[in-house]
C-alpha cells in the first residue's frame, strides 16, 4: 500500500512540476526549489521520535528490545492500550522473550548476502529487468506524439495522464488477478505495441499509430510501477530497502537511457527501439518464473524468501492434484461382454466333447419334492 501511495505522490508531483517551472522562470532556481525539500529527508536521523523504526523489521533482525519499544510506541499513537486488551501485552512481549532468548544477539543481513541465495536473487534481477523496460521503452512511445504536437508539454501530460490511469487499473485488477498475472499482461502488451510500431509504423495510419503509442505507454508505465510494488512484497524483510534500492536504481538507468536519446538529437532511435523491444519480449518469459504474493504473508527471513515457489501455469483441477507420471489403464468393470462371450464358447466345447475328467449324472427317479407336490395335487 505504502509504495502505490509513493507512486500517486510522484504523479501529483509531475503534474506540479510545470506550474513550478513557469513561476520560476530559470531552471537554476527551479532545481534549487526541488532540492530543498529534500532537506527534510534528515528528519529520519535526528528526530526518531517522529519516523520510528519498524517494528517488523526490528522483530527480523532479532532486536528484541527496540522492537518492544517500538510496538509499544505505536499502539499509543494509535490509542490502542494493550492492558485493556483481551490478551494484555506482557503475554506479547513475553512471547517475543521466548521465541529469541534473552541473551540473542542481532543479526543484521546486507545486500551482499544475496549472492549465497537463488531465489531471492532471481526475483530481484527479474524485477529489475522489468523497471529497466518499464521506464527505458516509454521514450519509443512519446517520441510518436511528436508527429502530432510538437509542443512539450503535450508528450509530458500525455505521460502523466497515462502514468495515473496506469495507477488506477493496477489498484483495480491488481488484488483480484494476482500481482504476476497483471504484470505479465503489462509486458505482453507493452512488447506488442512496441513490435508494431517498430515493424508498421510507416504502413499504419496516424490515428491507430497515436492509439498505439498512448495504449504502449500506459502499460509500461503500468510494468513499470507494478514492478516496484510486486518488489516490495517478494523480497524478504531484512533485506527489502536493499532489493527496494537495486530495482529503482535499474529504473533510472532505463530512464537514463531516454534522456541520451533526446541529447543526442533521436541518433541511434532505431537500434534504441529495437533492443527495448527486444527485451520485452524476453521479460514475458522471466516473469513466469515469479511468485506470486497475492493473500500471503511477507516473508522476513532469507528462508522464507527462498521458500517461495512460482505458481502452476495452467490450475489444475481438485480431483487430478497427484497425477501419475505414466499413463495406467483404468481397472475393467465387473461385467464385460467379450469376457462373458469367451466363457460361454468355451463352456459349450467343453461339454460337447466326450472325453470329459468328468461325467454329469442324470438321476434315475424325479427328485423327492417332485413326488409329494404331485401327491398333493391328487389329494
Amino acid at each position: 500500500m505504502v509504495a502505490m501511495v509513493s507512486g500517486f505522490f510522484a504523479i501529483f508531483a509531475e503534474v506540479l512540476l510545470p506550474g513550478l517551472a513557469v513561476l520560476c522562470q530559470d531552471w537554476r532556481i527551479l532545481q534549487a526549489v526541488v532540492t530543498v525539500p529534500l532537506l527534510l529527508l534528515l528528519s529520519y536521523w535526528c528526530c526518531a521520535s517522529v519516523f520510528p523504526e519498524s517494528p517488523r523489521w526490528l522483530w527480523s533482525t532479532a532486536q528484541i528490545h527496540q522492537a518492544k519499544r517500538s510496538f509499544l510506541e505505536f499502539s499509543t499513537r494509535n490509542g490502542v492500550c494493550p492492558q485493556e486488551q483481551m490478551f494484555p501485552s506482557e503475554s506479547l512481549l513475553s512471547e517475543m522473550d521466548s521465541v529469541h532468548g534473552e541473551d540473542c544477539r542481532p543479526c543484521y543481513h546486507s545486500v551482499l548476502e544475496l549472492r549465497r541465495t537463488r531465489i531471492i536473487w532471481k526475483n530481484c534481477l527479474i524485477l529489475s529487468f522489468a523497471l529497466f523496460i518499464g521506464t527505458g521503452i516509454q521514450y519509443c512511445f512519446t517520441r510518436n506524439l511528436h508527429s502530432y504536437s510538437t509542443n512539450f508539454y503535450f508528450s509530458y501530460f500525455i505521460r502523466i495522464i497515462t502514468g495515473a490511469l496506469a495507477a488506477v487499473f493496477l489498484c483495480i485488477t491488481v488484488n483480484h488477478f494476482g500481482r504476476r498475472g497483471i504484470l505479465l499482461l503489462s509486458a505482453i502488451i507493452t512488447g506488442l505495441s512496441s513490435l508494431l510500431l517498430l515493424a508498421l509504423t510507416q504502413y499504419l495510419q496516424g490515428g491507430l499509430v497515436l492509439v498505439l503509442s498512448m495504449v504502449g505507454l500506459l502499460f509500461s508505465q503500468a510494468l513499470a510501477q507494478l514492478s516496484v510494488f510486486f518488489a516490495c512484497e517478494v523480497m524478504p524483510t531484512v533485506v527489502r530497502g536493499g532489493c527496494l534500492g537495486l530495482v529503482l536504481s535499474s529504473g533510472c538507468v532505463g530512464m537514463a537511457a531516454s534522456s541520451l536519446m533526446e541529447l543526442q538529437n533521436n541518433s541511434g532511435y532505431f537500434l534504441h527501439h529495437v533492443i527495448f523491444a527486444t527485451f520485452a519480449v524476453l521479460s514475458v518469459l522471466s516473469i513466469m518464473l515469479l511468485p506470486e504474493s497475492k493473500r500471503k504473508p511477507l516473508p522476513d527471513s532469507l528462508t522464507e524468501g527462498e521458500n517461495q515457489r512460482r505458481p502452476p501455469l495452467y490450475v489444475s483441477r481438485p480431483d487430478r492434484d497427484n497425477l501419475p507420471l505414466l499413463h495406467t489403464r483404468h481397472p475393467l468393470s465387473e461385467y464385460n461382454p467379450e469376457n462373458y462371450s469367451f466363457l460361454v464358447s468355451a463352456t459349450r466345447k467343453m461339454l460337447s466333447k466326450d472325453t470329459l475328467p468328468y461325467r454329469i449324472s442324470v438321476p434315475s427317479h424325479p427328485p423327492l419334492l417332485e413326488d409329494e407336490t404331485q401327491g398333493m395335487n391328487e389329494s
